[in-house]
C-alpha cells in the first residue's frame, strides 16, 4: 500500500528569550512530517539550523524531493543514502521508525533491543543573562541534579563563579558554543577545577580545534558542532573525551545508534542534546539517552505549549510520554 507523505511548519513561542553564543531565539521553528500508511501515521519532527547551512525552505525542499520515493516505499537505509545527515533525513527517519512500530506493533525500544523508557536526569539549561540574574536562576534549580551553562566569550568566568555560589550541589556542564580560544580555555582550566565542571562542551570553533591537539585539559572536553555522524569520530580523537549526539546533526535516530556504538567503542563519553523543540523532537532521543553519561533534552522546558502528552520534567527528571505518542 502506498504512503503518503504530509510536510507542515511549526513555531512554538518560547517562555523566555534563549541566549547562547551565536545569537538569541525567541521561538522554536519546525519541521513536522506525517508519513500515512493503512490507517497509521508516523510522526516525526526536526529544527533547521542555519549554523548547518539549513533554513526552513531548504529542508522542506529536500523532504519534498522525496515524495514519490516515500509513497513507493523507501526504507530507512535509503533514506540514509538519499538525504546527508540534517533536519530533513531526521524528520524523516524518526517518522519511519514511528510508523514501522505501528504496521509490525512492535515498539522501537524493542528493534533496538533495549528496555521500555525510562524516568531519566536531563540537565537543566541557563542561557546567557548576567552573572546575578544566572545565579538567580540557577539558585532555583540547585535541587534539580545537572546544570548546564551557556556562555560566551565574555567573562564567562564570572557567571561560571555566580552559577556556582548559587547552586552549590548541583553538577555542571559549561558550554560556549565555539566562542573560545585556547587561551580563554588555558586561562580558564582553574575555574573550571575548582567550580566542579564535569563536561566543558565544544569550547572553540569546529573548525579551529586543532588547537586542542595535545592540549590536556582538566575538564572533559565534548565535541558538538564538531562530532554529526560515525565519520566524523577519526579526526576527534586526541581532540575531544566525548561527543554530543543529536538527532538533527546525525540525521536521525538510525544514524545517532551507529554513532553511539561507535564512539563507546572508540572510548568516548556520551552526551545525548537536542535542539530547542518541542517532545515530538526529543522523543526519539530518549532511545539512546539511557546509555548516556550526560543527557540535555530540555529543550520542551523552554516552550509555553508542549504536546500535552508529551515528555515531562520535574525536578530535573524527564519523564516519557505514553508509548502512543511516538515509536510505541
Amino acid at each position: 500500500m502506498l504512503r503518503e507523505l504530509t510536510i507542515s511548519e511549526r513555531s512554538f513561542p518560547l517562555v523566555a528569550p534563549f541566549r547562547i553564543a551565536r545569537g538569541v531565539k525567541y521561538a522554536a521553528d519546525v519541521v513536522t512530517v506525517e508519513l500515512h500508511q493503512a490507517g497509521r501515521t508516523g510522526r516525526g519532527e526536526s529544527v533547521p539550523y542555519a549554523r548547518y547551512g539549513e533554513s526552513m525552505a531548504s529542508v522542506l525542499d529536500e523532504i519534498e524531493s522525496l515524495r514519490a520515493a516515500l509513497a513507493a516505499g523507501m526504507g530507512r537505509d535509503e533514506l540514509q543514502l538519499r538525504l546527508p545527515p540534517g533536519a530533513a533525513r531526521n524528520a524523516l527517519d524518526a517518522a519511519m521508525w514511528d510508523l514501522d512500530s505501528q504496521l509490525s506493533s512492535v515498539p522501537v525500544w524493542v528493534q533496538l533491543g533495549r528496555p521500555p523508557r525510562a524516568t531519566l536526569r536531563s540537565a537543566i539549561t541557563l542561557s546567557i543573562d548576567t552573572p546575578a540574574r544566572m545565579g538567580e536562576a540557577a539558585a532555583r534549580i540547585d535541587h534539580a541534579g545537572l546544570i548546564k551553562i551557556k556562555v560566551d566569550a565574555d567573562d564567562p568566568a564570572a557567571r561560571i563563579e555566580a552559577v556556582r555560589r548559587a547552586a552549590p550541589h548541583a553538577h555542571l556542564i559549561v558550554d560556549p558554543n565555539e566562542s573560545w580560544t585556547i587561551d580563554i580555555l588555558r586561562d580558564l582550566q582553574p575555574l573550571l577545577e575548582r567550580a566542579g565542571v564535569e563536561l566543558l562542551e565544544q569550547p572553540l570553533p569546529a573548525d579551529a580545534d586543532e588547537a586542542l591537539l595535545g592540549f590536556h585539559s582538566r575538564i572533559p572536553i565534548c565535541a558538538d558542532e564538531a562530532c554529526h555522524v560515525t565519520a566524523d569520530l577519526p579526526r576527534l580523537r586526541g581532540r575531544y573525551q566525548a561527543v554530543n549526539i543529536k538527532l538533527d546533526k546525525t540525521g536521525g535516530l538510525t544514524e545517532a545508534w551507529r554513532l553511539l556504538r561507535a564512539a563507546r567503542a572508540d572510548g568516548f563519553k556520551i552526551m545525548v542534546g537536542c535542539m530547542v523543540c518541542s517532545s515530538l523532537g526529543i522523543t526519539p532521543a530518549l532511545e539512546i539517552a539511557r546509555e548516556a553519561e550526560f543527557i540535555d533534552l530540555d529543550g520542551p522546558l523552554w516552550l509555553q505549549d508542549d504536546y500535552a502528552d508529551g515528555v515531562s520534567l520535574h525536578d530535573g527528571l524527564l519523564r516519557p510520554p505514553s508509548p502512543a505518542f511516538w515509536g510505541g
